[in-house]
């Protein structure tokens, strides 16, 4: 019970980031001008690791442990629905988002801003279901 309460807390504290950042962070980002954008990309990158870290850590074990122990009354198939929501949000992660920032801070251009908008909703989207996916076997387990 105690990984399942874990993933939901932590699975939590990315809910509210990533709305964080799709609403008002990445919306600012894109409004920034191209000689200010490495500098403030460094930044970004620097200061973002100490707040996703421990919650992303956290939340990725504890997704790979209710996959093998889960608690009773828990489906199988949403412990398994939760773990591949989690790795589309990580393969958005690295595939598009790293990506962007690393060009925000490199070569930035006047579109990298509003990419990073429009190819974060599928990380949005998806740390939001997996919310609800992480509540419903909460719930199931009580």
């Amino acid at each position: 019970m105690l990984q399942l309460v874990l993933n939901l807390v932590a699975t939590s504290v990315m809910v509210g980031v990533i709305w964080f950042v799709q609403l008002v962070h990445y919306p600012l980002l894109a409004s920034i001008g191209i000689d200010r954008a490495p500098e403030i990309a460094v930044e970004h990158q620097r200061r973002t690791a100490w707040v996703v870290g421990l919650p992303m850590a956290v939340e990725g074990v504890t997704t790979l442990a209710l996959l093998f122990a889960r608690p009773a009354g828990v489906d199988a198939w949403l412990a398994w629905l939760g773990a591949v929501i989690l790795a589309v949000v990580l393969a958005s992660t690295v595939l598009l988002s790293v990506p962007l920032h690393e060009r925000m801070a490199n070569s930035p251009d006047a579109t990298v801003g509003r990419r990073l908008v429009v190819t974060n909703w599928p990380r949005t989207i998806g740390w939001t279901a997996r919310a609800i996916v992480t509540g419903v076997m909460l719930s199931q387990a009580i």
